[in-house]
């Protein structure tokens, strides 16, 4: 059988999901600093908020990094 690389694919759309969590981070952190600025929020609910957020985002990423690499693997196990 003809053998097919998914490597280069995965790594790409691997990246191009931790470049989608990157923007949503710091378009959340824009939007809690403008709620601070209002006044809608208090300063150390936004520093909560923040954290929580980033704390969302590493847990994703784990995941999805978990995922990628257990991707391959099963790849090379079709292949065989």
């Amino acid at each position: 059988m003809a053998d097919i690389n998914f490597g280069d694919g995965l790594r790409k759309v691997f990246l191009a999901g931790i470049g989608a969590l990157a923007t949503t981070v710091e378009k959340s952190q824009e939007i809690v600093d403008d709620l601070v600025k209002k006044g809608e929020l208090t300063v150390e609910q936004g520093k909560a908020l923040n954290a929580e957020l980033k704390h969302k985002v590493e847990e994703a990423k784990e995941t999805s990094e978990a995922k990628n690499e257990a991707a391959p693997a099963a790849t090379e196990d079709k292949a065989e």
